[in-house]
């Protein structure tokens, strides 16, 4: 038995209403962060989960064009939250990694979305959240499997952000 399609109005309007909160929060959050835009963030993120890379290989995993990345990796460069040396095999190629300011960095911007959910969620306990949680698991697996289930679309929220 599927949901009444008011039912799924519904949480479709709830689920757009939690990503435009969250955005808003990560605006607010970011506005003094070195000039670094929060989907530079992300690609550190990402680097520190799945070690050097290339910019291609991030582009790759990350869904976006290289310009994009190329962008992103000169914010963190001139930063000095990642590091940049030449492929062994393709000295013309680069390969990049997080320093360990970048390091340094990710611990504290994690504590601050930690902290937030924290607040946030403050009336709440550990059981609620759990559940919540698993809910939302299942739920965003059901939605890949409706996609169906693109090596791209497994990855979409399975890595998650920082």
């Amino acid at each position: 038995m599927s949901p009444t399609e008011e039912v799924s109005l519904e949480l479709m309007r709830q689920l757009r209403a939690s990503a435009q909160l969250q955005h808003a929060w990560i605006a607010k959050a970011w506005q003094d962060e070195r000039n670094l835009h929060p989907a530079a963030a992300m690609l550190l993120s990402d680097l520190a989960k799945h070690g050097e890379s290339r910019p291609s290989e991030l582009a790759k995993r990350r869904m976006v064009d290289v310009s994009v990345v190329s962008r992103q990796i000169a914010q963190l460069s001139a930063a000095g939250l990642i590091e940049r040396r030449p492929a062994p095999e393709d000295g013309r190629a680069a390969l990049v990694q997080v320093s360990e300011e970048g390091y340094r960095e990710l611990c504290r911007w994690r504590g601050m979305h930690v902290d937030f959910i924290q607040r946030a969620l403050a009336a709440w306990d550990d059981r609620g959240v759990v559940e919540l949680t698993e809910r939302i698991t299942a739920m965003n697996e059901d939605l890949r499997d409706a996609l169906g289930g693109a090596r791209e679309v497994e990855r979409i929220g399975k890595e998650g952000g920082l």
